[in-house]
């Protein structure tokens, strides 16, 4: 068994659409960043790039490479599971956080799940998504960005 631990971090801007989880979320800004900026499944695709010694998304997908502007964050996740799976891991469970003050999440939470379980290859209840504000706290207290952490189980199915 492996586990690897995630986290990203994004700053809200005006313009853009809000995306997380692989969900749109009607909201008036947007995160930036080079891709969709999707923080939550940024952070996935870190804790199971980690948990398989590969590296972090910036090494695989650089935001200097033109092909990932605007890229779905939820495609670039199921790229990143078959690069575990060729290194020899597969993702059996998931448990991440969305550190934001807005907008409320909950109506959104189990179709974030069920998107990252589509891109991971994982039954949805193997997914947990959570939100949490940071009561008032910090960058996301202060509706600066968004944050989000996360940490994948995942089982050796070949040798290294």
């Amino acid at each position: 068994m492996r586990v690897g631990l995630g986290f990203d971090v994004h700053r809200l801007a005006e313009g853009r659409a809000l995306v997380l989880g692989g969900v749109r979320i009607p909201f008036a800004r947007g995160l930036l960043g080079h891709s969709d900026a999707d923080v939550l499944t940024h952070s996935v695709m870190d804790a199971v790039l980690g948990a398989c010694a590969l590296g972090d998304i910036g090494r695989h997908f650089p935001d200097t490479d033109p092909a990932y502007r605007d890229a779905s964050s939820i495609r670039l996740l199921g790229a990143v599971r078959r690069k575990a799976a060729a290194a020899g891991c597969a993702v059996v469970g998931l448990d991440a956080v969305i550190m934001a003050e807005q907008p409320k999440l909950a109506p959104y939470i189990d179709a974030m799940r069920a998107e990252l379980a589509g891109a991971l290859e994982l039954q949805v209840e193997r997914v947990s998504v959570k939100a949490t504000t940071t009561e008032g706290l910090g960058f996301t207290g202060r509706g600066e960005g968004m944050a989000a952490q996360a940490v994948v189980l995942l089982e050796e199915t070949a040798g290294r």
